[in-house]
């Protein structure tokens, strides 16, 4: 297994890079990276010696099918994350768009195996405090945000693919923790909780650390596992909880005003607002402002019982990212990498 070929892409994000950095320390050979003309390498800084990279983009079919015709198998981890409804035509293209490209020139290629990293926002929000599992339907509600869409819609292409005849597995992570770039994706949790975060919301979701879901992914790959997908989930978690150990850890305050319904229509409010004055980059939106008010449960036991895994402690991802922080941030680098 370890010569077989292997294209990564989105390799050079946060999942992608602790993916490729597990798939050097267990001694794979063969490993390609598709990456962007502007992506930066700093999270394979450790390994990028180690890679073949490849510059395109999902999106653009002459690159994959470049990329893709090299190898035996694809590992998709590229997507889009965004909960501003002006990225929403964007996102769609991206991640709807660009995975059935990936599946398309994969059955192409005759690829041996796709594993592909999606989200439980394809799951979708259907009640409050409903336990959800693989199992569970998708429902069209106003609880589900753009972004969760286009995982659905992700995940459609690729058991299209395996009605093809493309051998396929996918993970579903639940919202992933851990130390990467401090301005992009949880990251920038901890830079918030840092300068200051007064607020709570009252919501529940599950966390994930980005150790597990890179280790799950590559477990996915070497098993005989196809046509199945795995909800990645440790802990069903309060955000206040979660933003409480990250404020003690990083020395600050935590967070004592809840956010009612009434703030939450407030804030919804203006930034609204704000995501449409150019240059405001940060996805804290109406959107995620509602999923945080949101319990969304997740079950985990299959993840447990059939693939026999055990999920890192939460509290454990929070302090050795909190103090990864701590000697990164104030310094001025704008990233750091757990170990491995």
């Amino acid at each position: 297994m370890v010569n077989k070929k292997i294209l990564v892409t989105g390799g050079t994000g946060f999942v992608g890079s602790y993916i490729l950095r597990y798939l050097v320390k267990k001694d794979y050979q063969n490993l390609f990276c598709l990456k962007r003309s502007t992506s930066k390498l700093d999270l394979l800084s450790p390994v990028v010696d180690k890679i073949t990279f490849i510059e395109g983009d999902v999106l653009d079919i002459t690159s994959l099918e470049n990329a893709i015709k090299q190898v035996d198998i694809v590992i998709h981890c590229a997507a889009m994350v965004s909960f501003k409804s002006k990225d929403k035509a964007r996102m769609m293209k991206v991640n709807v768009e660009g995975t059935a490209n990936i599946v398309n020139i994969s059955n192409d290629n005759n690829i041996e195996k796709l594993i592909h990293i999606s989200s439980i926002a394809a799951i979708g929000r259907s009640q409050s405090g409903k336990m959800m599992s693989e199992k569970t339907d998708w429902t069209d509600t106003k609880n589900n945000s753009d972004y969760s869409i286009s995982k659905y819609l992700s995940e459609m292409e690729v058991w299209r693919g395996f009605a093809e005849g493309l051998p396929v597995a996918i993970l579903n992570p639940s919202l992933i923790m851990g130390a990467g770039f401090w301005d992009i994706g949880t990251g920038e949790l901890f830079k918030k909780v840092y300068s200051g975060l007064p607020v709570y919301p009252t919501g529940t979701n599950g966390f994930i650390d980005v150790r597990d879901v890179a280790q799950m992914a590559i477990l996915l790959m070497e098993k005989n596992i196809v046509g199945e997908r795995f909800i990645c989930s440790a802990d069903n978690i309060k955000l206040k909880d979660v933003f409480t150990t990250m404020a003690k850890i990083l020395g600050k305050k935590p967070p004592r005003i809840k956010m009612s319904s009434t703030l939450v229509s407030i804030a919804s409010f203006f930034l609204n607002i704000l995501s449409f004055i150019p240059g405001y980059s940060s996805n804290l939106t109406s959107q995620s402002l509602r999923n945080a008010s949101f319990d969304s449960l997740y079950d985990n036991s299959k993840s447990v019982k059939q693939l026999g895994y055990t999920y890192i402690p939460i509290p454990r991802t929070l302090e050795e990212t909190g103090k990864l922080f701590l000697k990164t941030f104030p310094n001025k680098i704008d990233y750091a990498l757990l170990g491995l």
